[in-house]
């Protein structure tokens, strides 16, 4: 009754005309002209009864509505001309569209996969999401959660349950192993972000064996922005599988020089190895020795600490770095040598990936649109 009388209320606004809606009884239940609302229309018992959806009666045009939820109301508008019935069309839709129940939650999904997909006029966007009453201008995030083979175990409802409020929270399948968190955002709470992944990321693992990893978009404005932040959690969960591999929760705003050197060209990357290691040094150095050198780096560079954790004597470390110096020509203790390692180690790593074919040419990437 409420979205009949609003409906009415803006219609009023721009119709020079009398409309209104009525129940099978033939009671107004709301019109542009307010003094009418709960009188009785005589002529409604006529259209009632009659086969035809729209009726003409006492200098009046009358349309059945068919919706589900209210199959007997009718809508009326003074005047039989073509402008009139032109006017009551337009009204009858408006009408339909407010009345629509959220039981249209698959056309609500589709129609917000669509918007993350870009697969909707951004000049459409607002209307539909008023068609589905979501909230157009409103902060929102994209976590984008990849699972790897969740067998029996359905991991949209389990993300669903966490997040039960729509008019908050849409979780979505983008396909069967992609699921879409689209959450609206409160700015005044700074741990709401890394708070929301972990409690995905610690259901998941409590109620299944799947192996889970979280991409975090930025802040989107709006709804049309949202496509954007989709974008930014999917490539976050790209850059964080080539670099850091053992992260599980990755953020776009926190991607640093994976993000940097993801965007470089190929013949690029291939001109600075060839620059800063010899032909075939880095291939020489053995699993041992890359262990080291990745302990030494998470240490900070600190000897000491690093020979704790790999359970050697300090002059075996001291060895060992020795012979990476003697291999590249780089001395991991001088912290220009190891920046320039660990950039380059990085680049080597994003190369190896792209020539696995996982990665499209960075001619190609999407994300700077």
């Amino acid at each position: 009754m409420e979205e009949l009388k609003r409906v009415m209320r803006e219609a009023a606004a721009i119709l020079d005309k009398t409309s209104g809606v009525l129940n099978a009884d033939g009671t107004i239940l709301a019109c542009t002209d307010e003094r009418l609302e709960g009188t009785e229309d005589l002529a409604a018992r006529a259209v009632v009864l009659s086969d035809e959806t729209t009726v003409l009666s006492a200098g009046k045009i009358y349309q059945k509505l068919a919706t589900s939820e209210k199959p007997d109301l009718i809508t009326f508008i003074e005047g039989t001309d073509t402008i009139a019935r032109s006017y009551l069309d337009l009204l009858s839709h408006w009408i339909l569209s407010e009345l629509r129940e959220p039981d249209t939650d698959v056309e609500r999904d589709a129609f917000l996969k669509n918007v993350l997909l870009e697969n909707e006029l951004p000049g459409d966007v607002p209307l539909k999401a008023r068609e589905y009453k979501i909230q157009y201008t409103i902060p929102r995030l994209a976590f984008l959660v990849k699972i790897d083979q969740a067998e029996e175990v359905d991991c949209l409802e389990i993300v669903s349950n966490l997040f039960p409020d729509k008019r908050t929270s849409f979780v979505l399948a983008m396909d069967e192993e992609t699921i879409v968190l689209l959450t609206d955002f409160p700015r005044e709470d700074t741990e709401f972000i890394d708070r929301t992944a972990a409690t995905i990321m610690d259901t998941i693992n409590a109620e299944s064996l799947a192996k889970v990893r979280i991409g975090i978009g930025m802040v989107a404005e709006s709804l049309k922005d949202a496509a954007k932040s989709y974008r930014e959690a999917s490539l976050a969960l790209t850059v964080g599988n080539i670099f850091e591999s053992d992260t599980y929760v990755m953020r776009y705003d926190k991607l640093g020089l994976g993000r940097l050197i993801y965007q470089l060209p190929p013949t690029l990357c291939h001109m600075f190895l060839d620059e800063v290691f010899p032909k075939g040094a880095y291939e020489s150095l053995d699993s041992e020795t890359l262990l080291t050198i990745q302990k030494f780096f998470e240490n900070n560079l600190n000897g000491s600490e690093t020979s704790r954790q790999l359970f050697v004597h300090r002059n075996t470390l001291v060895y060992r770095l020795d012979k990476v110096q003697k291999i590249t020509g780089l001395d991991l203790r001088s912290f220009d040598d190891a920046v320039l390692f660990k950039l380059a180690s990085m680049v080597r790593r994003y190369l190896e990936k792209q020539e696995k074919g996982s990665l499209k040419t960075a001619a190609n990437k999407w994300w700077h649109s």
